[in-house]
């Protein structure tokens, strides 16, 4: 049985707890036919605090330690979005795969970069664009493929949630532009995107309106994201130099249209994911509160029987099968982890690559950057 040694960077963070966990949980739900993967080192700022999460990993502080490990196979990046472009290229450099969260990188160019490194070494790459490993995701894919809805016309997409509806809600780093220079275009935009990406296909034109609703927020240090803290009057207050919110439309390369709006301030969505795809001959509609039901019209249907049908993805469906032996159970984020940790290391140990890999995370990154192009210059920006 093959083994694949890992090193989680940024370990103590909420991503680094979850790919963590991932790694070491997927061989109880997908068995180990496939190699299993081993937790050899975590990296963070205090490494003891998180030593329990790992027991006989590796506890490092800096980065490059792990990078320059004979014994890591796999550099897993979990740190803010600053820093992705360097470690994953000093990884891919230094002959490691690479399994890097969204957004892959801070610039096309920089992704580009990555992706073109990646195919010089050999190496095997992933980006954490985990919400299409949803099983019904593969469904809708499926349907669109074997031409049940016909010609793709019009997507329509969407996530929200309210972590910044309240003026007051405390900064913290997503909000900040040298750590996160796309803000929540990079953020929840680029989840969208992944599922333009892997439903639609290609983007090649959009015109975006990139928003801030509250230019300063309260000062507290070291806050991440969902939490929230006493404030006072003499509490600081920090800049806000990256997007609350974005709106945009945009042409795909096979004629279709999209409309997209995803934002961190609507107030009461705590949250809020889905979309439309409609075709020439049907549709299908997904919502994130019914996570593994998807909701198809035909065509094909007698006319005094057309509807929207409600599939709830089951065990038909190997990835859900894994975990659940009854549909309409739900599988939820952490599951989509798993699912993508048993994928990450399945892919890795066979050398093959599998989506979304950084060719994909360099098309999403196009998307990224052309919302902000957009905005800032109030106008169409063509995608290469």
């Amino acid at each position: 049985m093959q083994q694949l040694n890992v090193a989680v960077l940024g370990a103590s963070g909420w991503m680094g707890r979850v790919h963590t966990m991932a790694f070491q949980t997927f061989p109880h739900h997908f068995g180990t036919q496939h190699g299993t993967a081993r937790v050899a080192a975590l990296v963070s700022r205090d490494p003891q605090a998180v030593a329990f999460r790992a027991p006989g990993a590796k506890l490092l502080s800096d980065w490059r330690d792990a990078v320059n490990d004979p014994e890591i196979d796999l550099i897993d990046i979990c740190l803010p979005d600053n820093l992705h472009y360097e470690v994953a290229k000093a990884a891919l450099l230094a002959g490691k795969h690479v399994f890097c969260e969204k957004p892959l990188a801070d610039t096309a160019a920089e992704a580009r970069e990555l992706a073109d490194i990646a195919k010089a070494k050999g190496v095997v790459t992933r980006v954490g664009h985990a919400f299409p490993r949803n099983p019904v995701h593969d469904l809708a894919k499926e349907i669109i493929e074997a031409g049940e809805i016909g010609e793709v016309q019009f997507f329509k997409g969407h996530q929200h949630i309210d972590v910044f509806g309240d003026p007051l809600a405390p900064f913290m780093w997503r909000a900040d532009g040298d750590l996160a220079p796309t803000g929540i275009v990079g953020d929840t935009g680029s989840h969208v995107f992944s599922f333009m990406e892997f439903l639609v296909g290609r983007v090649t034109s959009l015109v975006a309106d990139n928003f801030i609703t509250a230019p300063k927020r309260p000062a507290i240090e070291g806050l991440e994201i969902g939490q929230t803290a006493e404030l006072s009057k003499d509490t600081p207050m920090a800049d806000v130099t990256n997007p609350d919110g974005t709106a945009l439309i945009c042409r795909f390369e096979n004629g279709a249209r999209g409309l997209v709006d995803f934002s961190r301030v609507a107030t009461g969505r705590k949250f809020m994911q889905g979309y439309e795809i409609y075709g020439t001959k049907g549709s299908l509609v997904y919502t994130y509160d019914e996570i593994n039901r998807l909701r198809f019209y035909s065509n094909d249907d007698k006319p005094s029987r057309r509807g929207f049908r409600a599939i709830d993805v089951g065990p038909e469906h190997p990835n859900y099968a894994a975990f659940l032996p009854l549909p309409n159970f739900a599988l939820g984020y952490n599951e989509t982890k798993i699912i993508e940790a048993y994928e990450v290391t399945r892919s890795v140990l066979a050398g093959q690559q599998m989506w979304p890999t950084f060719e994909n995370g360099h098309h999403i990154c196009q998307i990224v950057e052309a919302c902000m192009t957009s905005s800032e210059r109030q106008a169409w920006v063509t995608i290469d």
